[in-house]
């Protein structure tokens, strides 16, 4: 599993004349409106000089009582100012004293629009450590400051192709670390975490085929009625077992020898092979020239293999600890990961220059950056889940994937459960799409 959660490109590689450059990753304030007509009234009419008196005096009691009113009005618009700014302290977040100052988690892959609920709470004053491949700023919760630092770290080859977990159970300056129900099952025993919170509610990760070559296929199931064979990487095993397991595939259609390059499936054009929504169906259309049309494919959660990919975990060790945190941060990624895919513009744009900021291999630009926002939402890869909260989790899905990889050969423990490696506890039910 982290061979295929890492392993998504090796960027950097010359393939056919071009440089492969792809994503990777498994393992509003409301403006007052301002109201400045003024209603004026005219009236003239002929009265006596007595009536005129008496109006004068019956105003002259009047104006007393104005006054009176007035000193009431006067307390209450200090009651009121008072109560202004108790209403704004009630609502600001301060995670100052609460959460640790830099905040630290550790991501999956390179930075990309899949992150892109992490840069969403980044403010503007982020910097960018070119050679830790860091980048750390001002956390903001709906564009206001927290008062700490939030510090989002590049993962896969950023780190030597560590898993997010390897690195937090060796650096105990992370605080939290990407993780998917597989490979999150598969080392229980050795580093386990527990999942707070899945800013994607389904697994990014595709299965694609050329449909000129094969226009009759739609599903991954298809293509294992077809016996097309799967060009995949390697590692623990994971999908491709799963569906194996599940009669969707057989065995000799697996072959676990894809590079990360577009050479093979251009050059031979009737194997099909492993990718990401986000990011090959782009690549593919506009970047790969040689190829230069549509892929067709389907998510592996469509087709029944449903992980929670990119979800937020922390060590069983740190939850106490953690607990006041995570309290107050995880309705913020909530809310981050739903203003993100409204409006992923400034965030984009971000994440693209720090992207540029590494001068790296990987490679990142403003078009697969607005495709990969755009093609989460409409296949509902942000979202809510089973019901009208988005970031929590359906432990009766997680339970479903961890027995059918365990019945794939999948070293499981025997009594891990979903509810081992799951908590809502700190889930706002009252945020979704």
């Amino acid at each position: 599993m982290k061979q295929r959660r890492t392993s998504r490109y090796v960027a950097g590689v010359v393939a056919l004349g071009f440089v492969v450059a792809a994503c990777g990753g498994d393992d509003d304030d409301a403006t007052p409106a301002e109201a400045t007509a003024e209603e004026t009234t005219e009236a003239t009419s002929e009265a006596t000089a007595e009536e005129t008196g008496e109006m004068s005096e019956e105003s002259g009691e009047m104006s007393e009582e104005s006054g009176e009113m007035s000193e009431d009005s006067g307390e209450m618009s200090e009651e009121s100012g008072e109560m202004s700014e108790e209403t704004a302290e009630a609502v600001a977040i301060d995670l100052a004293g609460v959460c640790p100052d830099p905040l630290v988690i550790q991501t999956d892959w390179w930075t990309e629009s899949e992150h892109g609920a992490m840069y969403e709470m980044i403010g503007d004053d982020y910097v960018v450590d070119a050679d830790n491949k860091i980048t750390s700023g001002s956390m903001i919760a709906g564009g206001e400051p927290t008062g700490i630092t939030l510090e989002v770290r590049a993962g896969g080859p950023a780190i030597g192709f560590n898993a997010p977990r390897v690195n937090m159970y060796t650096d105990d300056s992370i605080h939290i670390g990407y993780t998917s129900t597989d490979g999150q099952a598969q080392n229980w025993e050795d580093a386990p975490l527990i999942a707070v919170v899945a800013p994607l509610e389904k697994n990014p990760q595709i299965v694609m085929w050329d449909p000129e070559t094969y226009p009759d296929i739609e599903t991954i199931a298809d293509l294992g009625e077809a016996g097309v064979s799967v060009n995949l990487f390697g590692g623990a095993p994971g999908f491709p077992e799963a569906f194996v397991a599940l009669g969707i595939w057989t065995e000799d259609m697996i072959d676990k020898s894809y590079d990360g390059t577009p050479a093979r499936f251009i050059a031979e054009g009737d194997i099909a092979q492993q990718g990401f929504a986000s990011a090959e169906p782009y690549l593919y259309k506009n970047t790969f020239e040689e190829f230069g049309r549509d892929v067709a494919f389907q998510l592996l959660h469509d087709a029944g293999y449903q992980v929670y990919s990119q979800a937020l975990g922390v060590k069983p060790t740190d939850l106490e600890t953690l607990r006041p945190c995570l309290e107050q941060f995880v309705p913020i990624v909530q809310q981050a990961t739903i203003d993100f895919a409204k409006d992923p513009a400034r965030t984009n744009a971000m994440i693209v220059d720090v992207v540029e900021q590494f001068n790296a291999d990987w490679v990142y630009n403003e078009g697969v950056a607005a495709f990969a926002a755009e093609t989460m939402t409409e296949l509902e890869i942000h979202g809510n889940g089973p019901d009208s909260t988005v970031g929590n989790f359906d432990l009766d899905r997680a339970n479903e994937l961890i027995n059918t990889i365990r019945d794939a050969g999948a070293e499981v423990p025997a009594d891990l459960t979903a509810e081992d490696m799951y908590t809502n506890e700190f889930i706002d039910e009252s945020i979704g799409f």
